[in-house]
């Protein structure tokens, strides 16, 4: 019989911080963490490999027209297609990972605004509910929308996500 593969932190974690825009798959002795305003952050967490990652999305999409070689994480459909090339690497399917959606938190309503006329953080929550969906992907949890920042952690040896939201004032700004 195979051993269990251990859950332990390990003694020294990979320590990674994600900003807007960037995305990180890895293994079990990582730590990645984020902080999110309208923001969105998707985790992935392979609860038998102990392997996952987290994007940090600014927007839905590039929009019509956008042309670049390399995916660019700063928007919601090319962040979920470095995911499924992570899951290609593993030979992993998206019905074996546990799915968390977090962010989209509306910091200043008056400006936030893109240019269809939305809201931006509902359209991020929007865009990566759909995203999950459409590729598979069953959503197991998810802190989004209101106002102010959410600080992340996801530990890929354990598949703990921990998470602290700061809600913003009544004016909209962060407390």
């Amino acid at each position: 019989m195979k051993n269990p593969v251990s859950r332990q932190p390990p003694a020294r974690p990979v320590e990674i911080f994600l900003n807007p825009g960037e995305f990180h798959f890895g293994h079990r002795d990582t730590r990645i963490r984020t902080l999110l305003g309208s923001c969105v952050a998707i985790t992935l967490w392979h609860p038998q490999l102990l392997i996952g990652g987290m994007c940090h999305y600014l927007l839905p999409s590039a929009g019509p027209g956008s042309s670049s070689a390399e995916l660019d994480g700063r928007y919601a459909d090319q962040a979920m297609l470095r995911f499924m090339r992570e899951l290609a690497r593993s030979g992993t399917r998206p019905e074996q990972y546990q799915v968390k959606l977090f962010g989209g938190g509306n910091q200043f309503p008056e400006l936030l605004q893109d240019s269809a006329g939305g809201k931006v953080p509902e359209r991020n929550i929007e865009a990566g509910q759909r995203l999950l969906a459409d590729y598979g992907f069953r959503l197991e949890a998810q802190h989004v929308g209101g106002t102010g920042h959410r600080t992340l952690l996801l530990e890929l040896w354990s598949g703990h996500v921990w998470l602290r939201h700061v809600a913003g004032t009544a004016s909209g700004g962060v407390a």
